[in-house]
């Protein structure tokens, strides 16, 4: 079929959510002429949840993004109203910022940067279909008519797709916020030969702050000390005037509201069919399932500097309006509070996961792909991480260049990426922690160490963010080299001074680094006794230091477990393989083999369901093959 198209692009992208921004942005930033594509303008970069970026493993996340050079780290460095670390009193393998954002700044801010990017066009228009010819992307088909051509189109339709918002007993067709529902495109993925699910997420009531009575909540601040996403943001820029949040609590007669409403709840009263959160569940989920709980954390977010909305987080819900006005006001200081807004579930169709490759290319279709909420995530983290990698590889497909796989050692963005399309998801995919075996590779401080020379050779990371990486790498090498050399003696005068500081004296010449191991000693103790470094380090830098050393054993194990997985990941699995040909191997695990068709060795051994026994066969198989082919040959 020959189509006429009104104007051709190098890549498409379809919705303008935390992942269509960052996939947009990162094809045209790698020199492809790209169109972004979205319902409504004024939703860019919208957050209709929760006024925040970042959190556990979150957090790392945005870091990682900015690292390759993303934008969602310098936006929310651009707009936050309070910056905090999490988990200080743990270990770095689980530190993370988070940051309130002024949600209006935040997607004004960003349709800005979008607007004045050169090689992108911005456009208010609904896509209805993606255009396919002989397996290839082709273009796109707009709801007026209009035919856009291109080599890849990337879908990010968030919670748009086939979206229907349930609030009590109604329930009608529409996008997040009230915004319209993508009916038509949802139809045509799955004429495609896609296959796709249904999941529901929600959100919680607002209310008005002049009507809370915080003397009766708990404040919380934000951090004195300077944090940022961005590793390009300054520390003199570091906001000073930030607004708290607050925290209160449900209480037993929030409970009984609740209870005694079940049979209106959409959640219950089988109104409701998506497969929901389990790690943001609703507070009528909450109450179900954890009855012995006298009561719930909820913090009190403002939305913004100049708006009077708060946001109940810890309190998402679907029941009726009555209802969620009597159980607001049943809250230790919501007693008066007026409601600006219901709460609401959204259901929304996804393309199940594991029809992609770790581009998020999908299988069936060349030059399509897909990110974000349309995966079956949850969060504008993961949303916008997807979208990156995604707009990279779309990029790099359209320049006929080498594609960029994100390993489970590289990034918490290839963890979950690897996760999506390995195991698949029956459930909207939170990031965690806990889901990455590599969490002391992966950490907040090291990102840019991990992922800026990645993000430099696919053309994302510009000469100015070069020139500062490699300046801070330099002084991070260097300083480490010296402190590896330097070596402090058991003689008088150091074991004084160390005693003197109430630390156990030297028996023995020990380097400095080897010093800093005591987990007493700091990097400001031990260069008391070899002076300080040439240049003036910044405290990222030494905190950088700290943990390196004080971890090397922990981390050289890990690295020892990421040199065997790498083996694993470099023997390849023929495409055209004949799963049914091969003997002996478990019924589930064929099953899953056929699924997934899994890339490589590596990826394989993590789908659930295979044994180990099943990938000896295998590897068994194919190097059978590889024999009778190098005999042929």
């Amino acid at each position: 079929m020959t189509h006429e198209f009104v104007e051709y692009f190098d890549v498409i992208v379809v919705g303008a959510g935390h992942a269509g921004v960052e996939a947009s942005l990162a094809a045209a930033r790698m020199g492809c002429k790209t169109l972004l594509a979205t319902i409504n303008l004024d939703m860019l970069a919208f957050m209709p949840c929760n006024p925040s970026i970042g959190g556990s493993a979150k957090g790392i996340v945005v870091r990682e993004i900015d690292a390759l050079g993303g934008e969602m780290g310098k936006n929310i460095d651009k707009t936050y109203i309070q910056m905090k670390m999490l988990n200080t009193g743990k270990g770095p393998a689980v530190r993370a910022l988070r940051a309130q954002a002024d949600k209006v700044l935040y997607a004004r801010e960003m349709k800005h940067t979008v607007e004045r990017q050169e090689n992108l066009t911005l456009r208010q228009s609904m896509i209805d279909d993606v255009l396919v010819e002989n397996g290839k992307v082709v273009g796109v088909l707009t709801a007026t008519g209009q035919k856009y051509g291109a080599k890849a189109v990337v879908v990010t339709t968030g919670t748009a797709l086939r979206g229907e918002i349930i609030l009590g007993e109604l329930k009608y067709s529409s996008g997040p916020n009230n915004s319209l529902a993508s009916i038509t495109l949802a139809d045509n993925l799955k004429k495609l030969g896609l296959e796709i699910g249904r999941f529901k997420t929600g959100t919680p009531p607002r209310v008005k702050a002049s009507s809370i009575d915080y003397s009766v909540t708990e404040i919380q601040p934000g951090d004195e000390k300077p944090n940022h996403f961005s590793f390009m943001s300054k520390d003199e820029d570091y906001l000073q005037d930030q607004i708290p949040c607050w925290l209160t609590y449900t209480n037993q007669f929030s409970h009984y509201i609740i209870n005694k409403n079940l049979h209106r709840a959409p959640m219950f009263s089988g109104i409701v069919k998506g497969v929901g959160p389990r790690y943001c569940p609703s507070i009528e989920d909450k109450i179900v399932r954890f009855a012995d709980k006298d009561r719930h954390q909820l913090f009190l977010e403002p939305e913004g500097r100049d708006t009077e909305e708060v946001y109940i987080q810890g309190l998402s819900t679907s029941l009726p309006e009555d209802v969620q006005r009597e159980l607001v006001h049943s809250i230790k200081g919501l007693e008066n509070a007026e409601m600006m807004r219901t709460g609401y579930a959204i259901e929304y169709d996804i393309v199940l996961p594991h029809q992609l490759r770790a581009t998020l290319e999908t299988k069936i279709i060349s030059g399509l792909f897909t990110a974000g909420q349309t995966n079956g995530t949850s969060g504008y983290e993961e949303a916008a991480g997807q979208g990156l990698v995604a707009g990279i590889n779309a990029a790099l497909k359209v320049q006929g260049k080498p594609e960029l796989i994100l390993k489970r050692s590289d990034a918490y963005i290839g963890v979950m990426i690897d996760d999506l399309v390995t195991k698949g998801t029956l459930e909207p995919y939170r990031l965690l922690t806990s889901r990455a075996e590599y969490r002391l590779i992966l950490r907040h401080d090291n990102a840019d160490m991990r992922l800026t020379p990645i993000g430099r050779q696919v053309g994302l990371v510009d000469e100015e963010r070069w020139q500062v990486f490699e300046i801070k790498k330099n002084q991070f090498d260097n300083e480490l080299t010296r402190l590896s050399t330097k070596k402090l003696k058991p003689v008088r005068e150091t074991n004084e001074k160390i005693e003197a500081m109430g630390f156990k004296a030297l028996t023995d010449a020990v380097t400095v680094k080897e010093f800093m191991r005591r987990p007493e000693i700091d990097y400001a103790t031990a260069v008391e006794f070899v002076g300080p470094a040439a240049e003036v380090l910044d405290s990222k830098i030494i905190e950088l230091l700290e943990t390196e050393i004080k971890y090397e054993g922990y981390i050289n194990k890990a690295l020892d477990q990421v040199d065997k997985m790498k083996r694993m990941e470099e023997k390849r699995i023929p495409a055209n393989i004949d799963w049914d040909a091969i003997d002996s191997i478990a019924t589930e695990a064929r099953q899953k083999f056929k699924k997934i068709n899994p890339e490589t060795i590596g990826q394989a051994s993590r789908i659930s369901g295979v044994n180990p026994a099943d990938i000896s066969i295998l590897m068994v198989y194919l190097e059978g093959n590889n024999k009778a082919r190098r005999k042929t040959e």
